[in-house]
């Protein structure tokens, strides 16, 4: 009785395992918009059965990163720019409440402090792999100490076309202006000016997909 569960957690593991594996490989760019995949394939590289990898798909298909036509193909969404405004406003709001719902400290803003020093040491030597996760751990500062569990769940859905964008629309101009903005964002922190500080998180995302949306002319 005590193992009674073990198969489905295990199949749950190995759903989640193959969704973080072809997520990350749609929002790196190693499988491009509109390339079409195949459970198959997929099952193949990733060494598990093709039910776990049916599950994820299913599951990038309703986070709009994988698109599907019934008994004609699964491929990778192309890159859309009404996607792009519907995305940003969303995360905008999400991380500007968790500024608002976060208690301001030092030990926040020490973190945050080093996370824009990695930034803009990651931006000036053209590594946007390392940019992005700094700019997130930066902005994970604010959605950790929120406590609100709605947050991550939200952006968890969200972030991951949001990044996409970033990576295949800009490359190796990601994070134009963004070092500044964090500085001030930081500023209003350590003032403990909750109001300033939540407003500057969402134009940070706000400028971002400003500049993403323009990328499309």
């Amino acid at each position: 009785m005590a193992f009674e569960g073990y198969p489905t957690h295990r199949r749950e593991l190995l759903r989640d395992r193959a969704y973080v594996a072809i997520r990350d490989a749609i929002v790196d760019g190693t499988l491009p918009p509109g390339q079409q995949i195949r459970d198959q394939d997929l099952s193949q590289q990733l060494g598990l059965s093709r039910t776990p990898v049916r599950e994820a798909l299913t599951r990038l298909e309703a986070d709009g990163l994988v698109e599907t036509a019934p008994q004609s193909y699964t491929r990778v969404t192309a890159l859309d720019r009404r996607a792009a405004r519907d995305a940003f406003p969303v995360v905008a709001a999400m991380h500007a409440l968790a500024a608002q719902l976060a208690p301001l400290s030092a030990v926040m803003v020490d973190a945050m402090r080093r996370e824009n020093e990695r930034f803009a040491e990651a931006l000036r030597a053209g590594d946007v792999d390392e940019a992005i996760a700094a700019d997130d751990a930066f902005h994970n500062v604010f959605v950790t100490t929120s406590a609100n569990a709605e947050i991550p769940r939200v952006l968890d859905r969200v972030m991951p076309r949001v990044r996409r964008l970033e990576r295949l629309r800009f490359g190796s101009l990601a994070g134009r202006g963004s070092v500044k903005q964090h500085a001030a964002i930081i500023d209003a922190a350590a003032a403990n000016d909750v109001e300033t500080t939540a407003e500057l998180v969402k134009q940070n995302w706000l400028s971002l997909g400003a500049l993403i949306d323009r990328s499309f002319e």
